[in-house]
């Protein structure tokens, strides 16, 4: 199994995920800028869907891979328990970005049946591999970075004075800012509960950061396509 860990796993993580804090930023900053956001809010939205459906998949795979592995790895039932209390709070939350769409004017439906970029892919697939070849820990990286730069609260007010968008095309934006910091805060408090290894820490670290490249580019998707006027 490894040599346990001696030290704070949350912190050890929160230190090497604010060493690419700076270059999230920065790549994000532009997606918010008041010139073209309408056109970039709705790219936005669009390809976030593709994120978002994933997640409660993504845990419930690892869930239970976690079930299996069970009898010989006292991380399984701990971690299982997590994921699918935090599947249960994220179940949905993909429908909400269709109904931002809506509101804006736009058909949503049509995004299910079309293939997502492949910068999605590139930010949600090698959850699938780590889950399914190393360990469903290494979900909790994903799921760390992606809650810790959740949206500001103030972001919804700021859409709304620069596009014009109603109330009802921020549900996602204004949600997100309310739960993900709990959430994330969840995360970090289970990394320092679970009897993690050294190798399953790095785990964790690996998918984290991985998740953080893709998230720029992800972004940078977003912007491109809609200085463009193409699909996402």
């Amino acid at each position: 199994m490894g040599t346990a860990v001696r030290h704070s796993a949350a912190d050890v993580v929160r230190v090497k995920f604010s060493l690419v804090t700076p270059a999230l930023d920065a790549v994000s900053a532009p997606l918010w800028q008041p010139d073209g956001l309408e056109r970039r809010y709705r790219h936005y939205l669009q390809t976030m869907h593709g994120v978002l459906r994933a997640s409660v998949p993504l845990m419930e795979l690892a869930a239970e891979l976690c079930l299996m592995a069970a009898p010989h790895d006292p991380l399984s039932g701990p971690l299982r328990t997590y994921l699918l209390r935090h599947a249960a709070e994220e179940r949905g939350h993909d429908d909400w970005l269709l109904s931002d769409l809506a509101a804006l004017g736009h058909d949503p439906y049509r995004l299910v049946g079309e293939v997502p970029p492949p910068v999605v892919a590139r930010l949600v697939g090698p959850q699938y591999y780590w889950i399914r070849h190393h360990h469903p820990v290494a979900l909790l990286g994903y799921i760390a970075m992606l809650e810790a730069h959740a949206p500001s609260s103030r972001l919804a007010a700021h859409i709304a004075l620069a596009t014009g968008a109603p109330e009802a095309a921020l549900r996602t934006v204004h949600a997100h800012a309310d739960l993900d910091p709990g959430h994330s805060d969840a995360v970090f408090e289970l990394l320092d509960r679970l009897p993690l290894t050294a190798q399953q820490l790095h785990a964790v670290t690996v998918s984290g950061l991985a998740t953080a490249a893709a998230l720029m580019d992800v972004y940078a998707h977003v912007i491109h396509t809609a200085s463009q006027g193409g699909q996402p």
